[in-house]
Parts: C-alpha cells; sequence; structure tokens
C-alpha cells in the first residue's frame, strides 16, 4: 500500500480513536511533515545541558516566589540543576532591585582591615543547596571597599534607561588585588566549613560576568590579573575546586572573539600574576550567546541564526586551542536576546516573552547546540538560561521570566520536557525543511516552518520533542506531522503526548481569557496555577507495535512544541 494511502487510513482512525491529535484548525496541507526517529542509530549522550539557569538579581533566591520557582526548578528531573547569579559580592542591605542585589560579603573597618559577612551569602546558597542544586558561582561584583573607582555605587537603573548606566564602582578592578584574592579564599573556605569539600568541589567557580565589555571596567590584562588571583585562592582554599571563564559575550563579534582567544592564550603561556609561572589553572570554559529580536512591519520577528552562530564560534575556538579542547564548555548565557529586565511595554521586539514563541524557540534552539556540540567535536556541559523570576511585579509585563507572580509560564514546560527525555540522543531524519547548520546561518525566515525533533531513549523508553517553529510572530494554520519510530524492542508501548500550544499548558492564555487581571482572586490564581504545569494532549493510550515500528499523526500548531513519550516492557 503507498505510503499517502497509509497515511489517510491512520488519519482517519485517529479522528476517530483519539480526536483530541486531530483538531479542526488544520491547514489545507495534505501531505504531512514526516519525521524518522531510529531507536538503533544512538548519536551520543542526553546530557541535562538544558538544566542550568540564572538572573541578576541574587536576593530574588530567598523571596517567595523565588524559592518556590526554585523548588519547581529542582523537580524538573533527576539531574541536579545549577544556578548562577550576579551581584554575589556587591555591598549594599541586601534590598532586591532590577538588575541589582547585594550581600555585603566585605566591608573595612576604619583602619582599613577586612571584614568579612556570611550572612546573606549563606541566605542564598542555604536555599539552592537544600533543595539539591548546585552553585555556578559567579565571583563578583567588586565591594566598594575594594573597588579602585568606587563612587558612584549601586545604580537605581529602570527598563527604558540607558543600558550603560548600570556601570557603576561595582565594575571596577580592585584597588589592592591582595586583598581581593583574600577575599576569595575566605569565601570558597567558609563554603567547605558550611556544607562539605565534596559538595562544594561539586560547584563551577568563574570571575566576573562579561569583561569584555562594560561590566568591567579594566583592560583584559586586568581581568587576567583577576583571574590569576581568584584562581589562585580557589584553589588554595580547595585544591579539587573547579575554576574557569571568562563568561565573555558572544564569540561572533570580532572583539568578543579576540578577547575569548587572548584569555585562553594567557591560561596556556601566559605568565601568572600571582605565582610568575606560566599559565593559569582552567577547568572549564564559558561564553555567552544571545539572538536579537527586531518588529518588522509591526511583527516581532526572532534571529536564531545569530545567537547559534554565537555558539558555534565560540566551540571552534575552543576545538582550536589543543591544550584546552576536551575541556567542559558552559554557555553562561544563552538566551533569544540580552536584558532580561528590559519589558515588552519599552522594548516590543520583547513581546515573544509570555507565550508560546518563547518556549518553541527554546525547543528548536537547545536541540540546534547539541548538534553544534556534535559538528565541533567539544565538550558541551550546559548553557544557562538567563530567566529566573521579578518578585511582586505586574502580572505577564514582559520580562524574560520563567515565571510570573508564582505561575509558571508557557517556556518552563519546555524544561519539563526536557526533563523527560533520558539515555541517548537518537537519530532523527526525514524530509525536513532545516538542519542545524542552514538555521544557524540563515535562521528561520523562509515560506516553511522549522518543524523537527530531538529524540533521546534508553532501554525502556524513548521521547521525542517535536516543533512548529518561525521566527517570524505570525499566525499560521496547525501543520499536520507523522513521526515514526523504529527499533521499539516491545510489541506494545504506553504513549504520553505533552502539548505546549494556545489551549495546553499554558497560563498567559488563561490569564487573558480571565480579562488579564493585576489582582487575580485566589480561585483565579489556583487555576493560573495549574495551567501553567504540562499538560497531556489526551489521556495515555497504549498502542500496539508491528515489527519494532509505530507510526504516530498529529497536528502541530505554529510555535507549538509535543513531547512524545512511550513506556514499554521487554
Amino acid at each position: 500500500m503507498a505510503h499517502k494511502q497509509i497515511h489517510q487510513i491512520s488519519v482517519l482512525l485517529l479522528m476517530t480513536l483519539c480526536p483530541a491529535l486531530y483538531t479542526p484548525f488544520c491547514s489545507g496541507q495534505t501531505d504531512p511533515v514526516s519525521i524518522h526517529v531510529n531507536l538503533n542509530k544512538k548519536i551520543g549522550p542526553m546530557r541535562p545541558v538544558w538544566a542550568w539557569f540564572g538572573h541578576d538579581e541574587p536576593n530574588y533566591t530567598y523571596m517567595k516566589d523565588g524559592r518556590k520557582l526554585l523548588s519547581e526548578l529542582a523537580a524538573l528531573s533527576p539531574y541536579p540543576v545549577y544556578i548562577r547569579t550576579h551581584n554575589l559580592m556587591s555591598s549594599g542591605d541586601g534590598t532586591a532591585a532590577l538588575k541589582w542585589g547585594s550581600t555585603n560579603i566585605y566591608t573595612e573597618d576604619e583602619q582599613g582591615n577586612p571584614v568579612y559577612d556570611w550572612t546573606i551569602i549563606d541566605k542564598i546558597f542555604d536555599t539552592w543547596v537544600s533543595r539539591g542544586m548546585k552553585p555556578l558561582v559567579e565571583i563578583g561584583f567588586m565591594p566598594e571597599a575594594l573597588s579602585s573607582k568606587p563612587q558612584p555605587y549601586r545604580h537605581h537603573w529602570k527598563p527604558g534607561a540607558p543600558y550603560q548606566d548600570i556601570f557603576t564602582g561595582w565594575a571596577y578592578p580592585p584597588k589592592d588585588y591582595t586583598k581581593w584574592g583574600e577575599l576569595v579564599y575566605q569565601w570558597v573556605r567558609h563554603s567547605v566549613q558550611r556544607y562539605g569539600k565534596e559538595e562544594v568541589a561539586s560547584w563551577y567557580w568563574e570571575p566576573w560576568n562579561e569583561p569584555d565589555i562594560g561590566y568591567w571596567q579594566g583592560t583584559l590584562e586586568e581581568y587576567c590579573k583577576l583571574y590569576d588571583y581568584t584562581a589562585d585562592a580557589v584553589k588554595r582554599a580547595l585544591p579539587t575546586a573547579r575554576i574557569g571563564g571568562p563568561h565573555s559575550t558572544g564569540p561572533s563579534g570580532q572583539r568578543s572573539s579576540q578577547f575569548l582567544r587572548q584569555f585562553l592564550k594567557h591560561c596556556a603561556e601566559g605568565t601568572n600574576a600571582v605565582t610568575g609561572k606560566t599559565g593559569a589553572p582552567l577547568d572549564f570554559i564559558a561564553f555567552h550567546a544571545k539572538g536579537s529580536p527586531r518588529v518588522v512591519d509591526g511583527t516581532v520577528q526572532m534571529d536564531m541564526g545569530r545567537q547559534l552562530r554565537d555558539i558555534s564560534k565560540g566551540f571552534e575556538i575552543v576545538a582550536s586551542f589543543e591544550p584546552f579542547k576536551s575541556l567542559p564548555i558552559i554557555i553562561g548565557e544563552s538566551d533569544p536576546e540580552g536584558c532580561a529586565a528590559c519589558s515588552m511595554q519599552d522594548y516590543p521586539e520583547n513581546a515573544y516573552r509570555n507565550g508560546t514563541m518563547y518556549s518553541s524557540y527554546t525547543a528548536a534552539s537547545f536541540a540546534r547546540k547539541y548538534a553544534l556540540a556534535d559538528h565541533f567535536g567539544v565538550n558541551f556541559l550546559g548553557a544557562v538560561s538567563w530567566s529566573f523570576e521579578f518578585e511582586d511585579q505586574p502580572w505577564f509585563n514582559g520580562y524574560r521570566d520563567l515565571s510570573t507572580n508564582g505561575v509558571n509560564k508557557p517556556v518552563l514546560n519546555v524544561f519539563r520536557m526536557y526533563g523527560l527525555m533520558r539515555g541517548d540522543r537518537i537519530e532523527v531524519s526525514d524530509d525536513l525543511a532545516y538542519d542545524y547548520l542552514m538555521v544557524r546561518d540563515k535562521s528561520v525566515r523562509g515560506d516553511k516552518p522549522d518543524i523537527n525533533a530531538l529524540a533521546a531513549a534508553d532501554k525502556d523508553s524513548v521521547a521525542v520533542m517535536v516543533w512548529n517553529y518561525h521566527d517570524n510572530d505570525r499566525s499560521a494554520p496547525a501543520s499536520p506531522v507523522e513521526v515514526t519510530l523504529e527499533g521499539i524492542p516491545a510489541a506494545q508501548a504506553l504513549l504520553y503526548h505533552y502539548r505546549i500550544d494556545r489551549e495546553h499548558s499554558n497560563s498567559y492564555e488563561v490569564w487573558k481569557k480571565m480579562g488579564s487581571p493585576q489582582n487575580p482572586t485566589a480561585e483565579q490564581i489556583e487555576t493560573l496555577e495549574k495551567a501553567g504545569q504540562l499538560q497531556l494532549l489526551s489521556s495515555p493510550e497504549w498502542i500496539k507495535v508491528k515489527q519494532g515500528q509505530v507510526t504516530i499523526p498529529m497536528y502541530l500548531p505554529r510555535q507549538g512544541v509535543s513531547l512524545l513519550k512511550l513506556d514499554w516492557q521487554r
């Protein structure tokens, strides 16, 4: 029987037996996008590279909605979730504000002697460690008492203000590198005393953030000096601790690319500012990668290609350094654009953040990160989504966050989907409009959407994430998709079909249907919380497997994401 006839019969059967999978808003397109998944063709381990998150404001960590979100992140999967945050060493009273936070970890007495205060730091780290989470410890920024240009110190940035206004006294090199090194030593030593050697050895430590731009008001040479003093202090306090950097901006830019190269060259063959010997300790390498959305003809247009070019160039640079090409790589910030606290009211290109465009972008972009790492043969460890929550802000205010007022946004459900993917990544093929190199080089701008998949399998299950993404946020009919899985070692399997679209796993659409309340009732909040969880498209069902193969047809809305999970017993 011809393939098209088989498809037509399967559609009729599914419309009868499982109408939720085939909805009446389908397009006139008759031939489905065919996706073939071969369980017998392994690509590599399904590393939890997605289980990394970060944010600017460390004091949100222990606030009400911050604690709630961290608990949900910790529950995403059995893998440890890593957290990175700015301002862990900034001076102040712990008051949180947009793009600001403080711990007052270091002050000096009247004689200029160091005074260490771990109170707020402990509050932050206790919140993480108690949930089984792991810090990616950003050693920064500069305490006021150590800054070589301390005034003005604290910024008061608001959305719409020039971004460079944030670069105040905390961004300057230390006036005394020895005191800086001793502060870092005492911090790591205190962490070991509080949490134990084994726990702290499982963390990652890194000095500063984006030292190639305004976050560091010093030179490259001064940053390398800071790195040497920091690495020496970390290793003295705990020789098994892991130190790395430089967390520079996107390497596809010439300046940023040069900064990353020069930093790696310093670690390989430069003169160490502390020891006078050659090189510096380097246990992992980190850089950032961002997209660049804009508004075109009144429509938000994403630019996934730009983000992937940053990643591609960074992987290429690391692979070119023989001493370091096998080191773990962490993309320390990996996002559709560069400012989480810039709301859509002041920056209309950020209007993608509340709905399903953010979730489909996340699904499609993480799959391409895996592919680029395979392409360059590098040791890809993690990619930090710089997205958390903003305490006591308007509902769905258009920040780049995972939840709003304690209610999960659609994007968080993509990470829940990733948490259900185990084992090894397996081959996905067939008549797909885009591959990872095409998306890297041209983004997703053609007539066809990017309908593709990422698949992973272990001995008794397989999970296939399927997305329908396009850079242009325009409505379009749902697309017919047919997923064929081959190599299932059982006669039947239990199918779970999870979905993120306008009707499923989508608190934002539910909130809008309520009338977009800024003071929702307790009953409305309960409804929103349920809508923010990952939802099934239909009830789980047993399906027959014939000669190791099964075909699952569906209609997938534009910017929608499905996760097909099949479990079986041998």
